[in-house]
């Protein structure tokens, strides 16, 4: 059987050689087709590969009767309705590494460029002033880089550190001791890196826990004269305690590809000379732009050949009558998921999926991977979805084990989510109740009754009397209403947990006082 490929978007032909030289697959080029013209094609057409020209709208898919797959030579698949894809059963992929070494190279250059001062050396010699004493550099070898953000590009820029002789200390969520020693890096805090780190960079994508990640407070941490590197996401960093801390001389200069709003071209920052800058130029390699194309089209041949795909980032079809048994238990279980996220604050080693009683004897699989989507999504974004949670799971060297038992007390159906870091074993266990949804019905040892959403304070204290009170009096001192009240206990006298729901989220100030009051051992603050 012959599969035809149409490429809408320009591409080089490097990158399409894969799909050339598949033995089943003929591929059409048509870079000019206006959306009506697109949407008349496309019926004749089983895989669909585009860049971000094409918008690859509902009605398109709609007309795409033996569409399989579409393919986005890039990271981003903003110009494809993933909800539409999903709908008609068509699989989307991406090409999330392509751009790694770009990314990597372009951190490392900016890293000596800001070092050695080479942008304003050149601009004063282009200008006719041959001025050698304004431009003394500094060296790197031996100084401290600190990467926050381990992953693929954060790892690059390690390896890439190392071999310019710097000591290197990586901090990121999922990174263990283990995997920081294989990649010969220190393994570090958050505020190890700010402490420690001559040089600090940015990978991370750009989250609700990752904005401003680098503000007022992280630089007053730092040592006097550090240089901060960001080619990741503008809003990592503050643009104004940069300013500020520019400005009083605690950071001796910076080297930003990304900014808070772009394009850039009336950024302050660039009022001082020791900031160098470049229009978000990260993946902007001849090499990154082929390696896009190179990546989706094995992709695409790989599912041809093979029925699988590396980089899906949709949910790929399933039967309608598994579907409507285990649709219902997709949203409990990415909740689990984030709740434990916030309970297991060390990176995960294991994750351990249990399902018991009628729940046991379906699918399961979609519903593992929502767990782990809600595990990884808090920290790694929207990059994480349901099908391709678990390879990135298994990249983070982290191994996901799935138990089934037919024996369930209580409930029809459970379903519990238990992970293990270096330290400790947190659990959560949830299911669904009759009329009233999802319902978590366990944390750790303790039994509870809880909906999980919205803003919780999860309390382990001392059980002693008034313990409930004092927390409620502070709270309605902040303002802070509270919406519900779950409290659990293993016996008199001894270890509880008090689970709030309020109706805001709470600021840190408010942590650090209800963390005052003497009969509270641990307290944490979440959103689901």
């Amino acid at each position: 059987m012959t599969f035809k490929v149409l490429i809408s978007d320009p591409l080089s032909e490097d990158g399409i050689q894969p799909l050339r030289e598949a033995d089943n697959i003929q591929v059409d080029v048509d870079t000019e087709l206006s959306p009506d013209e697109l949407a008349e094609k496309i019926g004749d057409y089983d895989a669909l590969l585009v860049r971000s020209q094409t918008k690859v709208t509902k009605d398109i898919i709609s007309k795409a009767s033996k569409l399989k797959i579409i393919g986005r030579a890039g990271v981003g698949v903003d110009n494809i309705d993933l909800s539409a894809a999903t709908e008609y059963g068509v699989i989307v992929v991406n090409a999330p590494d392509g751009n790694t070494n770009s990314a990597a190279e372009h951190t490392i250059s900016m890293l000596m460029s800001l070092s050695r001062k080479i942008p304003q050396a050149f601009l004063a010699l282009k200008n006719g002033n041959w001025d050698r004493k304004t431009h003394v550099g500094v060296e790197i070898n031996g100084k401290t880089l600190g990467i926050i953000g381990m992953g693929r590009i954060g790892s690059e820029v390690a390896f890439r550190a190392k071999g310019q002789r710097m000591n290197v200390i990586g901090y990121d969520p999922f990174l263990t001791k283990e995997r920081a020693d294989k990649l010969g890096v220190e393994y570090g805090t958050l505020d190890d890196v700010f402490t420690k780190s001559d040089f600090i960079t940015i990978h991370t994508p750009l989250l609700k826990e990752t904005k401003h990640i680098i503000n007022k407070e992280a630089f007053a941490k730092m040592k006097e004269g550090v240089r901060i590197i960001n080619c990741a996401r503008g809003g990592v960093l503050d643009e104004d305690a940069l300013y500020e801390a520019l400005k009083s001389g605690k950071v001796a200069g910076a080297a930003l590809d990304v900014y808070e709003e772009e394009p850039a071209v009336d950024n302050r920052l660039f009022d001082f000379p020791e900031v160098i800058g470049t229009p978000h130029l990260g993946a902007s390699t001849v090499e990154a732009q082929e390696n896009v194309a190179i990546d989706v089209s094995h992709d695409v041949v790989r599912y041809f050949t093979e029925g699988v795909a590396k980089n899906p980032v949709n949910l790929p079809s399933v039967p309608k009558e598994i579907m409507s048994k285990i649709e219902p238990y997709f949203y409990l279980s990415e909740k689990l998921g984030t709740f434990l996220t916030y309970l297991a604050t060390d990176a995960i080693e294991e994750i351990n999926i249990s399902y018991s009683g009628e729940l046991s004897e379906q699918e399961v699989a979609p519903i593992t991977r929502n767990t782990i989507k809600g595990l990884l999504k808090r920290h790694l974004g929207d990059h994480v979805n349901d099908v391709n949670a678990s390879y990135l799971a298994e990249k983070r060297g982290i191994q996901v084990n799935e138990n089934k038992t037919s024996a369930v007390k209580g409930f029809t159906n459970l379903l519990k989510v238990e992970v293990k870091t270096k330290e400790v074993t947190r659990s959560v266990a949830g299911t669904l109740l009759n009329g009233l949804g999802p319902r978590i019905v366990q944390v750790d040892a303790y039994s509870v009754d809880l909906v999980p959403e919205g803003n919780l304070v999860v309390i382990k204290h001392n059980d002693r009397p008034g313990v409930i009170g004092k927390v409620g009096s502070l709270l309605a001192e902040k303002g802070i209403n509270i919406g519900a009240m779950q409290v659990g206990r293993t016996g008199v006298g001894g270890e509880a947990i008090m689970i709030l729901t309020v109706d805001k989220s709470l600021e840190d100030a408010d942590v650090e006082a209800l963390k005052q009051l003497d009969e509270i051992e641990k307290l944490t603050a979440m959103e689901l």
